[in-house]
This record gives structure tokens, sequence and C-alpha cells, in this order.
């Protein structure tokens, strides 16, 4: 199956939600259809904040002042009366396409109406170099052009504060609209006519329009100067951000749009990386499976920052060390939790939002995440391999010495610490402890590679103590985690259910991938984890009963694990289904449903988009075969 094109007409959800029936307004004529919520979605963003803007151009999800802030706009999550978005409607629309500029993080909405006429919704957040700095201010540029005929649009631009429960105060300008709230004032500056934005008036469009929505300032300069500006100056740096890429020979696009993805969801302030920009959306219909991903989990992180490696993009990583070793000297040796909210906080108690009634109406939505409670043994190995390279990499503007080392070297003695004793596991069970084979397995790789450092930085006798360390606990993962009755490596020490994280066993360099051991566990989690293509996380029961939707990144690590052990063409074509099961802008949730192919899972996830990255790179013929 082909991938999807950034520039082709709107398929799969974003075909059947083109079918809905229009809507009427107070006049009783129809201003396009109103979409049911779902992931066919396209991210906007700057490294300091995200919209998400649905196939009908309307912006359903932004939280603001950053990605774990208040939803100003949350239709995503609240499919019903009350609900706010930012929209502009194309009277009688008939038909949608959507694309992104190609290589930059601008998106791209083309109406047209039942007569021909049609319009061209151009949507991003600035971000550029400028003044010795990164400038990505909190505003959202909407730019409204005619492509054809007289087309006539509606401007409905219904804000909110306080998670839905809150109505702004409004006041106006000759060119600007207020938005006033308690803790947060936002000012719409256009060249619209004010008076229609206002009254959600349907007027006749016959040149561009501009709106940017953001913080309570007078622009230095007119607006249709500061939007074209804005939009200029941004394209240009993702175009020059994505020309520095090394990029495999094959599936370029796919792994370009998953490397800008994975770029916006870095909070540039402080150098976090979120797992995902939503919350609460389901892991499959009705599951009640809703957590809150706004947050830094220091495992997806680093499986971030190593996958933007691989294409020779440093500077995520850089920013990441930044909040990393915020994270490890604040530990001071001691517990480190797996996630942390992205100014470093501690604290994300769980919550429920009673004034949403979540995706589809599919309840609860959460805000905080437990998970910050729970002791999950493999952080220390991937605080440990997230931080390696800086030793390595003399591309770096700061490399990583001897002082860091040091302070790595606490990271490594809580991984031989909490090696071997029960923890939640990376799935971040709630109710169930084990000697998790994938918590041990991090905790070797600390010590392996701490003891690489070592090497690096001349330190004889702390390389020997790491390798004892690494030498040791390898033997016995080897010898606790096999299960003979499974022929498979265990989930757990002395267990037998089966778990798709033992397949980074490979991808960390911990067994040769030709082991027959190695091999026998991916034959027999295929058996059992797999629904044709795509794979689930595990076949235990959790507290919510069995996983009914495949993990994706589960999926990329089987794809990975079958080119290693010399099943490549088997690898390919399960890779191509899972380039088809991305929505219309090459983007990807957390799950997959293995019947109807929808995606479900919060969006997009970062996870998901590693793997496609990972799996492309693994997969892809070399460069000197074609050229």
């Amino acid at each position: 199956m082909t991938p999807a094109h950034e520039d082709s007409p709107l398929e799969g959800d974003a075909a059947s939600a083109s079918a809905e029936p229009a809507h009427e307004t107070e006049e009783g004529r129809s201003v396009g259809p109103l979409a049911p919520p779902s992931l066919a979605l396209g991210v906007i963003g700057n490294c300091a904040f995200s919209a998400l803007v649905d196939q009908h151009a309307r912006i359903v999800w932004c939280c603001l002042p950053r990605f774990d802030g208040d939803p100003v706009f949350d239709a995503l999550l609240h499919p019903a009366e009350g609900a706010s978005a930012f929209a502009i409607e194309l009277e009688d629309q008939v038909s949608a396409r959507q694309w992104y500029e190609p290589n930059t993080a601008v998106l791209r909405t083309e109406l047209r109406d039942a007569r021909g006429n049609g319009i061209e919704v151009t949507d991003f957040c600035p971000r550029f170099y400028s003044r010795s700095r990164y400038f990505r201010p909190l505003t959202l540029v909407r730019r409204v052009r005619p492509v054809q005929g007289s087309p006539r649009i509606r401007v409905r631009l219904d804000l909110r504060y306080d998670w839905g429960r809150s109505v702004p105060t409004i006041t106006r300008g000759s060119n600007h609209v207020r938005y006033v709230g308690e803790e947060m004032t936002l000012r719409l500056n256009t060249d619209a006519p004010v008076s229609h934005v206002l009254a959600q008036q349907p007027f006749v469009i016959t040149r561009e329009y501009n709106f940017l929505l953001g913080t309570d300032e007078t622009l230095a300069d007119g607006i249709a100067d500061t939007a074209r500006l804005f939009e200029q100056e941004t394209v240009a740096y993702w175009r020059k951000w994505s020309q520095r890429l090394a990029l495999p020979l094959e599936w370029q696009e796919a792994v370009i749009r998953a490397a800008i993805t994975l770029k916006l969801s870095l909070y540039e302030d402080t150098g976090a990386i979120v797992a995902a920009m939503t919350t609460s959306i389901p892991e499959a219909p009705g599951s009640q499976r809703n957590w809150d991903y706004r947050y830094c989990w220091l495992r997806d992180a680093f499986f971030v920052v190593r996958a933007l490696n691989s294409l020779s993009e440093v500077g995520t990583m850089e920013d990441y060390l930044r909040w990393l070793g915020n994270v490890v000297a604040g530990a001071k040796g001691g517990h480190i939790q797996p996630l942390y909210g992205i100014g470093l906080e501690r604290e994300l108690p769980e919550s429920f939002v009673d004034s949403l009634v979540g995706y589809r109406g599919m309840g609860p939505v959460r805000v905080g995440n437990q998970a910050q409670e729970h002791c999950q043994h493999d952080v220390y190995g991937n605080i440990v391999l997230g931080a390696a390279q800086a030793f390595h990499d003399h591309r770096l503007l700061r490399r990583s010495g001897l002082h860091d080392f040091h302070y790595l070297e606490q990271v490594g003695e809580k991984a031989i610490e909490v090696y071997g004793t029960p923890d939640a596991g990376m799935w971040e069970l709630r109710t169930r402890a084990r000697i998790h084979t994938s918590s041990a397995l991090m905790s070797w790789a600390a010590c392996d590679r701490i003891a690489t450092i070592a090497q690096v930085l001349e330190l004889p006798e702390r390389a020997a103590y790491w390798s004892g360390h690494a030498t040791r606990m390898r033997e016995e993962i080897i010898e606790r985690a096999w299960s003979e009755e499974r022929q498979a490596f265990a989930e757990s020490f002395g267990g037998r259910d089966l778990d798709a994280s033992v397949l980074l066993m490979a991808e960390v360099n911990f067994i040769d991938p030709k082991d027959p051991r190695f091999v026998s566990t991916v034959e027999a989690l295929e058996r059992s984890l797999c629904d044709g293509p795509f794979m689930r996380r595990y076949e235990a029961p959790d507290d919510f009963g069995r996983p009914e939707t495949a993990f994706n990144i589960c999926t990329f690590w089987r794809i990975d694990a079958l080119a290693r052990i010399g099943r490549k063409a088997e690898a390919r074509a399960i890779f191509e289904r899972m380039l088809a099961a991305r929505n219309h802008l090459g983007l990807l949730s957390e799950d997959t449903h293995p019947v109807t192919g929808e995606m479900w899972g919060n969006f997009p996830q970062t996870y998901s988009m590693v793997g496609l990255i990972n799996a492309a790179v693994r997969l892809s013929e070399p460069w000197d075969s074609k050229i």
C-alpha cells in the first residue's frame, strides 16, 4: 500500500467526515459540514505551544500558555453544545483538501463550495531566528484568501477558559477583539471586519484576510504585513531545518513529516519533550483508558532524541540535555520519577474534568498523571542512554565531560540499587508489580554505557567497575527472563507472560539479533500478540482487561526486529501497512485498531513518529544504490 502524500485529497477519516450533512445557519443556509471528532488532524506549533486543526479548517484543540495548559479550544474533547473552536467556514462547502507546505509546519486547507468558489486557509505558529534567538511567540496565525469566484465565509471564534467552564468578557477595537479572562487575556488582531467576526456573520471575501490570535499586545507593524512576514520567515526556517536532515533514500516525505512533528513536541524554554499534545483520547473505544500525555516521560524523550540523532538533528538533544541535567541534579542521587512536568514539576496530581464530555463522548477527561508516583526502574537506563551521545559527539556546542560523568554515575548507582526489584514496568501497570525484564534490561544498559563513557574519558578503574555490573546483570537477565515453556524471553523474571518490550534487547545491543533465543522470542510474540501486521503490548489482562488496540511503537519494534534477524521483506510489507495507517497528513496517534484501522490514543504520539523514523532508516536502500 502506498503511503499518504502531503498534498493528497482527504482520505479515510477525513473522507467520512466530509460526507457528514451540512448544518444550518439562522438564515437557513448551509455553511459546511460539522465533522465528528476524529484524529484526521494537522498539528501546528513553534516549540512553545501547539494547536490541532481539523480537515475543515477548525482549530479544535489548543492549550495555553504551554502544552499542559488550559485548552482555550476544546472541541476535540467536547463534541457538544458549548464547545470552543476557531473555525473559518465556507458557506455551502462540499469538499476539502489539506496539506502541509512541503518540509514545513505550515498547514494549508482548501475549501470548495457547491458553485466552485474556493478559499485557502493557511495556519501556522511563527518560529524563526531573530535578534540572536528563536522567535516563538504565543501566537496563532490564520490567513484566508479566495482562490476562485466570490466565496462567502463565516468566522466562528468561540473561546473558553478554565477547561470550558469560563466564558471570557469580550471587548473590541477597530481592528482587534480582546477575550478577557480571570487568569489570561487573548487578543485577536485582524484586518477582517470586526463586526462580522463578532456577530459570526457571513461575508463575501474578495481579498486576503489575516487573523493573529495571541497575547494581549499591540502589533508593532500592520496586520497584513506582520502575517505575511511571519509566514515568509517561518516557511524559510522549517525548510532550512529540514534541509539539514540526513535522510534515508526511501520514504523521505514520511520521515521529514515525522521529524518535524517530533521537533514540535519540544518545549524549548526548558528542553522538555512531551509524549503527545492531547489528553484523554481513549486507547480504544469506550475503554476508559484515557490518560494525560502532555508531560515529559524520560523514556519517550530518550527515544525522540535517538530518532532525531539518527537524522543528524542534534539540536533537540542539546535542548533536552538541559532539562535532563536539571532532573538529575535535583534528584541528588535519589529516586527519579518516570515523568515530570515540562517545567520540571514533580507533582502532577490526577483529576477529572467534568465540564468536558470527552472524545466522542467517551470520558473521562483527565488532567495530570498518577504515573509520576510510580517506581519505573527503566528510567535510569533511559537517562544514561539519552545522555551518552553527548560524551562522544564532537559536533555539539557543549560536549559532556568529567563533571557530567559524576552525575551520570549517581544515576548508574540507582540503576544498580533497583535492579532485580519489582516495579510498575514501562507500561505503568497501576495494580501489579513484578521484576520486569525491560526494567532490568535498562539497568544493564545504564551500566554498559557508563562503562563505555569511562573508557572515552580514560578512567580504566571506573570502566572496569561498570563493566563488571553490566556483565553480572546480563548473565542473570539471560537466565531468569528466559521461559523454557514459551521458548521466549518473558515480560518478568520467572514469568511466562509475553510482552513486546523485550524486543528492545536488540535495539540496545544487549543480544545478537541472530541469537536463536531472540529469534524464537520474536516468533513467540508474533503468535501471541499480533493481529495481522499490528502488535499489542502484552498478553496478560491489566487493570482494564485485555488491550483491544495495537500499540504502534510495538509494531515498529517488530519491524526493527524482523529486519535485524533477516526477514527484511516482511518488515518492509508491515512498514507499508503502518504508513497507510497514518492520517491524511502523515501523522500517527498512539494506537491502531486492528479491525477498523482507526487511530486511537493521544495525538500526535511521539513514540509512534519515532518508530516510523527508525523503521525507515533501518529498511531503506542505501543512497549509493541509486546514485
